[in-house]
């Protein structure tokens, strides 16, 4: 079974704020729990056809996967994809500006698991749900803190 999650949050700061610092997969450990590492196997800045290695912990399980980026529009959408590992799967953030100083962030999982996340794929949904609300909240917690 597929699994397509898409979750949401206002942050209170500007969308190029936002958007520059969600954008580069850098600063992912720092705002999503459960990414451990990451490392550029072409060069900084994030551009199409960037690919970053990264290591994450999800379900009692180590991830190791390698992201691509397929499409970039500065400060309104980035879109990532990889086809290793145990869930093959395409994120993609969009920003929308609310007001001046406030920023629409979604984040949208989608993919097909396979192995032994295919055998729990409305867990692994539920879960995947659960930490991209957890990391939003603390995307805005990091960003706002910044203000």
């Amino acid at each position: 079974m597929a699994i397509d999650v898409t979750t949401q949050i206002v942050i209170e700061r500007a969308r190029n704020v936002v958007a520059g610092y969600a954008a580069d997969p850098t600063n992912a450990p720092e705002w999503y729990e459960n990414i451990e590492s990451v490392q550029w196997q072409t060069p900084p800045p994030v551009a199409i056809g960037s690919r970053m290695d990264f290591v994450a912990h999800m379900l009692g399980r180590r991830l190791a996967y390698t992201y691509e980026v397929v499409e970039l529009v500065p400060d309104e959408r980035l879109m990532m994809r990889t086809a290793s590992g145990p869930f093959p799967m395409e994120t993609t953030y969009t920003w929308e500006t609310v007001d001046d100083d406030r920023t629409l962030m979604k984040l949208r999982n989608r993919g097909m698991p396979s192995g032994f996340a295919r055998v729990g794929s409305g867990i692994m949904a539920a879960a995947v749900r659960r930490e991209t609300n957890k990391n939003l909240r603390c995307l805005k917690g990091l960003l706002e803190k910044r203000a």
